[in-house]
């Protein structure tokens, strides 16, 4: 599928070299605009629908994450490109798809593109969609430890789990909440992976219950319950596969 593009960077050279690169081994990439700074890439933000943004971290005047910031939700993806790996985890947080160190690597630069175009071919797919994920039941039982012993929960009543510290807080679709002392990643493993999506560092779901599903700065799922949770970009993936 093609891609509509931007380049934000401020030096002119690292600027053609990646324009050069995608022209050459991208061709589904569509460059409509570039920018050297936070002002003009807002510009080209808000004036284009774009698929893809190519952001250089450090600009003149401020940096990527300010611009991000300004221009509030997005529906793009978003390509960090940058000379100093210290970044990546303020990229991740800022839903970055991918995180390209210069000098770029070509197969690198590739993977990147190709990753965002089975995001975006995925959500397409899913625009105009009633969602209908792979598994239509969760089956099981999972305990939960009590002071004076265990209780037994039907999986199938589980809307999302939540993270807090070294506790879980279980969310149940009678609006009930169950506050577990045991860790997201334990509940990770023990519930049904053909069921249960990590969509973020802080949230596991049950795909069945997700009703919605919202593009955005790193996109978000909205559950029977109404309640939307954020995805966190390096997640995203893996969640439309249960809807492919």
């Amino acid at each position: 599928m093609i891609l509509n593009a931007i380049i934000v960077e401020d030096e002119a050279t690292s600027r053609e070299i990646l324009r050069n690169y995608l022209k050459k081994y991208c061709p589904n990439v569509q460059i409509l605009g570039e920018a050297c700074n936070i002002e003009e890439a807002l510009a080209l933000l808000r004036n284009l629908e774009l698929d893809l943004v190519f952001l250089d971290v450090e600009m003149p005047y401020g940096n990527a994450f300010d611009l991000l910031d300004k221009v509030g939700d997005i529906d793009f993806e978003t390509v960090f490109v940058t000379a100093y790996n210290h970044y990546a985890v303020d990229a991740l947080n800022a839903h970055a798809s991918y995180y390209l160190m210069k000098p770029v690597s070509i197969d690198e630069l590739i993977k990147a593109v190709d990753y965002v175009a089975g995001i975006k071919a995925k959500e397409n797919a899913l625009q105009n969609r009633v969602l209908a994920p792979r598994t239509n039941t969760v089956d099981g039982k999972i305990t939960i430890p009590l002071q004076d012993g265990f209780e037994v929960i039907q999986t199938s009543d589980i809307l999302y789990c939540k993270a807090d510290d070294n506790y879980t807080e279980i969310y149940l679709n009678n609006n009930k909440k169950k506050l577990v002392s045991k860790t997201l990643k334990y509940f990770e493993d023990t519930l049904d992976s053909a069921s249960f999506a990590r969509i973020h560092k802080s949230y596991l779901v049950n795909v069945n219950e997700i009703v919605k599903y919202v593009k955005g700065k790193g996109g978000s799922v909205v559950l029977s319950n109404g309640k939307e949770i954020m995805v966190s970009a390096s997640r995203k993936a893996e969640l439309l596969s249960y809807f492919s």
